[in-house]
Order: C-alpha cells, then structure tokens, then sequence
C-alpha cells in the first residue's frame, strides 16, 4: 500500500484502451508477471477481446471471475475481497469459501480489499459493507459459485493443452489431472491460456457437496496473522505517496461551533516544519512536513470559537454549553409518554389487571467511544487526470465514493478509494456527519496543491467520535400466581444508530433501536415494545453488534428481576419460557453443560472467595447464544473469573474464528459492563484518551469457554453475536451475589463490598 511512483504504462500496451487506474493496472502487471505468461485474472487489467467484452457487459455482483481472481506462474492466488479486514477473519474465511470450489488451498491465497465497482455489491447482490455480521452469510453461495466458475476456466484450458475431454479431467488442490494418462497441470501452467476464456453462465458450474469439502467447517489458520506479527501490515496511517505533506487538526471543543479568528496564526506559521495553516468547519488545521510538527502546531493554535449562526448547516449537530449526559440520562428516565410500538401481542391492559405481581423498574445505558487502536485518517492526492485518490480506513467503500463524488462535483469514476486493512472498527468507519476526515483532507490537498495525509490525534478522535447511543427503558412485567411472567413491556426512550445518521422518521421506526428488545423469543403471552424518540445533540453511530449491545443487557437483567420476584430459578426460567423452542433450549443446555451444569450460588470457590453466576441469552444477526459468567468481588471490584458462551451460528466455514469472535466479544462485553462511558460535562468529554476512558485490561479478563453448536439452520454471523449476551450475564452474576440490583452500565459506577 505504500504508493508506487506514477510510472505510466505506455497506451500501445493496452489495445482495448479500456479505462483503467493506472498506477493500480501498473502494479498489477509488473506483481503478477503478466509479460511472462501469468493467469492475471485481475481487476482493470482489460487485456484480450473475450474479456473486454465481458466488462462491456452487465454481469451480476460477484459472478465476473476477473475481477476477483488473479492465479500466478507459481499457483499462488491473488484473491480482491469484497469485504474489508479488521482483524474479523474475512480474508481467512473469504479464501477457504472461494479456495474450496476453486480447488485451492487458502493458505496459497494473497487476499486483499478491492477497489470500488459493481463487482463487489456482494451483500445480497445489492451493496457492499462490512458490518451487521453480513460478511459471510450474505455471499457465502456466491462466493463459492465464484470459486467454481474459476475452476470451470482452468479445466477448460487444460483441456485444450492435454487435448483432452474437460469431462476426464479433475483437480486436486491447485493441479489438474488427467488420470487416463497419467498426466497433471499446476494451475499456474495454464495461466496463458485460461486468461482470455469466457467466464462461463453462473447456472453452469456445480457446487460441491459439503460431505466433501476439503477447507470449509475447518480450523484453517489466518492468512492476515503473519503479516501483522511480524509488522509487514499496512493501515491507512501507514500509506505514503511522493510529494506527500501531514496535517493534523484542532476541532472545536462543542460540535457545532465554527472558527472565528486564530489569534496566533503568525506564530503557528513560523514554528518548525510548518507549511500553511487552514481554517476548515469546525476546525483548523496546520499542514507540515511531518506529522509531529503539525500535531505541535494544531494544539498551540488559539482559536475564537463562534456559536453557529442561522445559516448552520441542519445535518450537522449543535453541542450546547450545558449539556451533561448525567442529565440527559436523567431526561431520558423521565421522559413521558408511551412511545411508538414495534411490538404489541395479546391483552396488556387486561394481563396486567389480572396479575398477582406486577414489577416496574427502569434501566439504562452509557455512550460509548469506539475506541479502536487505529484512529481516523485521510490521504487524498488529486492526479493530473483530474482524479481524486484517497486511501482511508472504511467499511463502505461505493458509499464513500458517492459522498466524496457528491462533495466535489467530481464524477465519480473519478474518486479513486483505496481501503487499507482495519486497525480495528467496530463500526467506526462508516459515514458519519462531522465525524470523519476524509473532507477536511480533500478541502487540504486542494488548498495546498500537493498530496495530504491528516491523521486525528487520539484526543481529536476522542472529542469527534460518534458515540454508541444512550437509552433508558420503563419496563412493566405481570407475575401470575406461579411466578410466571404473563406480560411484559418495555419503552425505551432513545434515538437509534440509524436514524442518527440518516435522520428520523416519523412514520417509522429505527429497528436498530429496540433490536434485543423485540424480536425476542421467550413464550411470555402478552408484550408490547415501544420507543420513545428523543434526539441527542452528540453524533451516533452503530457499534458493536448495534442495538443489541445495550438491550440485551437491559431485557435480559429485568427478566432476572422478574424471575426473583417469582421466586423462579433465572436459569430454569429461561428453558420454561423457551419450551416450545427446541433450537434455543438446546443451545441454552449447551451453555450449561459448558459450564460443568448451571448453578446459581452464591457458592464458596475452591480458592475460598465468594462466588455466583449469572445466564443470559441473545440472538443478534442470524445467531443465537447463550452465556453464562461467574463472578466475585475483590477489593469492591467485581471480577469475572469464567465466561462459558455457547453459540449457534446455523453453519459455519472456520470454528477458528468463531471461537476467536466470541473471545473477542466476551473481552469488549465486559469493557463495555465493567467500566467503559463516555462522560459528558459542559458540553465536552471528559475523556480525550484512554487515561479516563479505561478498557479492559488483560489482567481483567475473563476464561472464555466456546462451544459452537451446529444446528444446521440458515447461516447467521459471527463477529458482533457474541458480545450482547455477556454484559446481562455479569450483571446477573453481580446481582446474586451482592443481593443489589444491577440496572444500569458500567459496574464502576456502583460500590461492592468485598
């Protein structure tokens, strides 16, 4: 990633003249070896009339084989991933779907993000993110009839070099073979000519049956792992071009708030390395040689910051002065009314009015940071072509691309994205009103006539990261004479993620409000669901695994409240209300016999503290889960000792993964419950770094036990599913234990006796 000199191909090398980036096509030739016969069944590489023509033409997302695949001379393959890595394993996962219909074993795959295009609009053939956990459950059929195309082209080159019937040729991984003859081919040794060979119908190639499949539903190792261990990886706050200027900013402490005047821009002018200082919206920003000298500069500047006038832009937000978030939580646990529904089955009124117990309590949730390792940043170089090149982290690549267009007037054939691999997301890097860099590093290369890299200081990112959204939920149950919830309802008084970013509705809901709210599958008779919209002045964003994050936590810790009430066993509560379930109550004994079967406590550990546990379930993006966590306290801190989570993805392609998702999860779950809030007061974070926005650290960590139960059903993700269940299940475990209901996030905020 680090950029190649523009060296330009000359035209007489490509005789279609077939619009390409040529820096990228020039990289790709002089990489493959294309001179020396390569297969470069490669992106923008327009070489031979059968692929020309086949780029005229429409294909569906995820069927044009050469903008996928390039195999080498040495049968290594180069494989353009739809889908951008983060550490989630998609690569890993991406090659052993293509690999296993390709015949090829993934460890001899290059993955790498590809460019924007129709190609890649994979997510049920319609667009392309990476978030939601759709990554592999929304391509995983194409992807593999991907896979069987290429294989198809291969077979039919080596026919016509054994001159032989495609019919009495098979592959083993990467060769063909010719076993009436005893004869075999690499697949690179075809690559000449399988290069200019029509991808075949879709229709046309089979899939293999998964009783012989060779890579998926195994543990094959990470193809990302080496080069981030030995330091070979690049980010986007890696990348490089010639001629290349930093920058670095100062935002206004309250979103909203314009530049006015900068008292000392003379001085920042003279200080060491500095090139230009620039007033942008919401911000200044000094440009300089290196970055360290930029950050100096940006953080002396003293800027007069204006109130917004009546002409402020209405997509962006305002932060007032006096906005505290121990305030607005307090509004939001107060906020009357009954909320729009989502959900509304059986009699509430009259279930309640019949009911031995009724139990109201009100829960509620904290902002969250992303706080990713690696924080925003922008390179954008405009080429003499009248392009626009930008390399930046992102989960939306075409979305990017549109916006930037839109912003420039550019076409956007014109706007050239280049997606680097995630230091971690999270859903940090999507597109966010006031919260990205990418137009303050246009509006910078263009003012400046040279290439920019702005990277955000971890304090920058801090004061403009889009926060996960605060709720606070009324909640109502109704007990019957046994103790069984017969009715439950639940208004959250929030704004989702959604519609933060993209506005409200009025006629609508944002599901991703009130997602683990609804949808849950408890066989409780009457329920209503409802929201409550109130707008935050802070931006939002999605995080991970969303709505779910805070509203499992919050139905999951009243369905315990419910259960003591009733005098009922959470646990045995849960696998009467799921009876009826058989894919829910396998997956919950699961998790009980992960844990060496399910006891409530407190008990006294062999170590002699004092001990309980607590159960949750969720079942976010397609899966399904349950955990259970074990708990004491030391020191007035609550220490998870075992986490035990059991989860049914449906299918899978890697239990390597899985297993590392739900690890990862459990440790951000946890961060998320015992510690992690964004504090607001006077208008600004209190936290600008991680010395007052703690994260988990190792020492705190939790033992996490997987189990993957494999049910069969329609494939669900993996990446985010792990996560909601496990603060409901420490809040539980705190609860027994201490005998203190736990109704809101993070534990820190509460005092334990040890």
């Amino acid at each position: 990633m680090t950029e190649t000199s523009r060296n330009l191909v000359p035209e007489d090398e490509f005789p279609t003249g077939a619009p390409v980036n040529i820096s990228r096509r020039h990289f790709l030739l002089t990489s493959a070896g294309a001179a020396a016969g390569a297969f470069v069944l490669g992106f923008g590489v327009p070489v031979g009339r059968a692929r020309a023509q086949q780029a005229a033409s429409p294909m569906p997302p995820g069927t044009r084989v050469p903008a996928f695949l390039e195999i080498r001379p040495d049968s290594t393959i180069r494989f353009m991933s739809p889908f951008v890595e983060g550490g989630q394993g998609v690569f890993t996962a991406m090659a052993q779907i293509v690999g296993e219909e390709l015949d090829a074993d993934p460890k001899t795959f290059v993955v790498e993000n590809a460019p924007t295009g129709s190609d890649y609009l994979v997510v049920h053939g319609q667009m392309r993110i990476t978030g939601g956990s759709m990554s592999v459950r929304t391509s995983y059929e194409t992807m593999r009839r991907l896979g069987a195309l290429a294989r198809n082209m291969i077979l039919q080159a080596a026919a016509k070099r054994l001159d032989a019937p495609i019919t009495e040729l098979t592959t083993e991984p990467g060769r063909v073979i010719h076993a009436a003859s005893g004869r075999s081919l690499a697949y690179g040794d075809v690559a000449s000519e399988a290069l200019d060979l029509p991808v075949p119908a879709p229709e046309s190639v089979t899939l293999r049956d998964p009783s012989k499949f060779r890579w998926i539903g195994k543990p094959v190792g990470r193809l990302d792992i080496h080069d981030k261990s030995t330091g070979k990886a690049v980010y986007a706050i890696d990348c490089k071009v010639d001629g290349m200027l930093h920058a670095a900013v100062q935002h206004a402490p309250r979103l909203g708030l314009t530049v006015g005047k900068i008292r000392n821009e003379e001085q920042l002018k003279a200080m060491p390395g500095v090139h230009s200082v620039h007033s942008l919206p919401g911000a200044v920003a000094v440009v300089a040689e290196r970055w360290w000298n930029a950050k100096r500069a940006a953080e002396a500047a003293q800027v007069d910051w204006r109130e917004p006038g009546p002409d402020a832009d209405p997509a962006f937000r305002y932060m007032p002065a006096d906005f505290s978030t121990a305030a607005f939580n307090d509004r939001l646990a107060n906020e009357p009314g009954n909320g729009k529904e989502a959900e509304n089955v059986g009699d509430i009124a009259k279930t309640f009015d019949g009911a031995k117990t009724i139990v109201s309590a009100t829960y509620r949730s904290q902002y969250l940071h992303h706080a990713q390792l690696e924080p925003p940043s922008t390179l954008a170089r405009f080429n003499p072509d009248g392009s626009l090149e930008l390399w930046m982290p992102n989960q939306a690549p075409e979305q990017f691309q549109a916006d930037i267009a839109k912003l420039t007037g550019l076409d956007p054939s014109k706007v050239i994205i280049h997606s680097p691999i995630l230091g971690g997301f999270f859903g940090r890097h999507f597109l966010y009103p006031s919260a990205n860099p990418y137009p303050q590093a246009i509006q910078l290369a263009k003012e400046v006539g040279r290439p920019v890299k702005l990277i955000w200081s971890r304090e920058e990112e801090f004061l403009r990261d889009p926060m996960r959204p605060m709720a606070a939920v009324r909640f109502r149950g109704a007990l019957d004479a046994s103790g069984m919830p017969v009715a439950l309802e639940a208004i959250s008084a929030c704004e989702g993620p959604t519609e933060g970013v993209y506005g409200h509705k009025e006629d609508s809901l944002d599901p991703t409000a009130l997602e683990g709210l609804a949808g849950k599958s408890y066989a409780i008779p009457s329920y209503r669901i409802a929201q409550i919209y109130v707008k935050n002045p802070t931006t939002l964003a999605y995080w991970r695994s969303v709505g779910n994050s805070m509203n499992d936590f919050f139905y999951e810790t009243f369905l315990d409240e419910l259960a003591d009430k009733g005098g009922q066993d959470p646990y045995e509560l849960r696998l009467k209300l799921l009876q009826k379930n058989e894919r829910l109550s396998n997956l919950l004994k699961a998790a009980g016999d992960l844990s060496g079967g399910w006891k409530r406590g407190p008990f006294t550990a062999d170590d002699g503290s004092r001990r309980a546990r607590g159960v949750a379930m969720a079942s976010p993006f397609g899966s399904h889960t349950a955990a259970i966590a074990e708990v004491s306290i030391r020191n007035g801190q609550v220490v998870v000792h075992d986490v035990w989570e059991a989860i049914d993805p449906g299918s899978i392609v890697n239990p390597a993964i899985i297993e590392a998702q739900v690890n990862s999860a459990t440790a951000l779950g946890m961060s998320q419950v015992l510690m992690e809030e964004a504090v607001y007061k006077n208008g600004e974070p209190v936290a600008r770094n991680y010395d007052l926005y703690p994260i988990l650290p190792p020492d705190r960590m939790a033992r996490v036990h997987v189990r993957i139960v494999e049910s069969g059903a329609e494939m669900g993700g993996i990446g985010e599913p792990g996560l909601p269940a496990i603060p409901p299940a420490v809040a539980n475990a705190v609860s027994t234990l201490t005998g203190k209901r736990i109704r809101s996030m993070p534990l820190s905020n509460y005092t334990f006796e040890s």
